[in-house]
């Protein structure tokens, strides 16, 4: 291959690497389940992220004024709020089906502030694909989902959205700086529940040697490999190579847990995707304007 096809390739495989990355992590840390609980391996997850993104990148060398601290405050309880929801919706629903749903925050930010009528096609798809999972009755086997799982990934998808969201009010904020003290506020949220759920488990130094295998490989790495691809690669071709990550978490979850889904909810996986691909396609500024959300802190 030659130097100029590899400086082609390579942010797309960076992006493809990121993701897959960070499916074989939150697949490991589903191991941790029967140990510590959803809300033990989120905080145990979340911390170590945050440590290992706090030692990389080193916040405290930016000032910060008071409102940049409140921002940074709000958009981090939205991303801990965000990690416990999904990994309790992991509790119940398989791994993929939950990216799906939880896909369905970005999605609803991206069409909302775009409102052209193409946009109209993602939206059609994206609800059928929701429905197809959703106990809507469309998809006979989503009578086979937990609710209360259900209901956990919803709030990941809008905790999802308000990350982005009150990402953007971060602009002036380096993005290092943002996600490393995002995830100590972060932190702030989901530890806690973790400490209640899973008490001095978390301190047993298998647990705490796996948990910092679990955060590099879905926090560190993915994240690190992002921020690479993000230089080389235009936004929409960005958006669309995030967007395998509902069918990579489906794959991952077959392989390492044995979640078998079922035609119908390959289907809906499918749809989210197509519609995912087709907002960064089309939104306005996709040849210019930067992504506004990383998958490696989103879950």
């Amino acid at each position: 291959m030659s130097k100029n096809h590899w400086n082609h390739w390579w942010p797309l495989l960076a992006v493809l690497g990121s993701v897959t990355s960070l499916g074989v992590g939150t697949s490991l840390a589903k191991q941790l389940f029967p140990v510590l609980g959803a809300q033990g391996t989120s905080a145990l997850r979340v911390g170590f992220a945050a440590l290992i993104l706090v030692c990389v990148w080193r916040p405290w060398r930016w000032p910060l004024s008071r409102q940049q601290a409140w921002s940074l405050l709000r958009f981090g309880l939205a991303l801990g709020g965000m990690n416990l929801m999904f990994y309790m919706a992991l509790r119940s629903i398989p791994f993929g089906l939950a990216v799906a749903i939880e896909f369905s925050g970005p999605l609803a930010v991206a069409i909302y502030h775009s409102r052209r009528p193409v946009d109209f096609i993602w939206l059609v798809l994206a609800v059928i694909g929701l429905a197809l999972v959703l106990p809507t009755g469309l998809g006979n086997s989503t009578l086979a989902l937990s609710p209360v799982g259900i209901a956990c990934a919803v709030g990941a998808a809008i905790c999802w959205a308000l990350y982005i969201l009150l990402g953007q009010r971060l602009s002036h904020v380096p993005s290092g700086q943002a996600v490393s003290l995002g995830l100590v506020c972060a932190a702030l949220v989901v530890v806690p529940f973790g400490v209640a759920e899973a008490g001095t488990k978390l301190l047993a130094p298998s647990v705490l040697l796996f948990g910092l295998m679990v955060a590099a490989i879905s926090s560190a790495l993915p994240y690190t490999l992002e921020m690479l691809a993000l230089r080389r690669l235009p936004p929409a071709t960005f958006g669309i190579a995030l967007a395998t990550e509902p069918a990579v978490a489906a794959f991952m979850g077959m392989l390492l847990l044995g979640e078998h889904l079922t035609p119908v909810q390959w289907l809906a996986i499918a749809c989210i995707m197509g519609a995912a691909m087709g907002s960064a396609v089309t939104r306005p500024g996709a040849k210019s304007a930067a992504p506004q959300a990383s998958t490696a802190v989103a879950g």
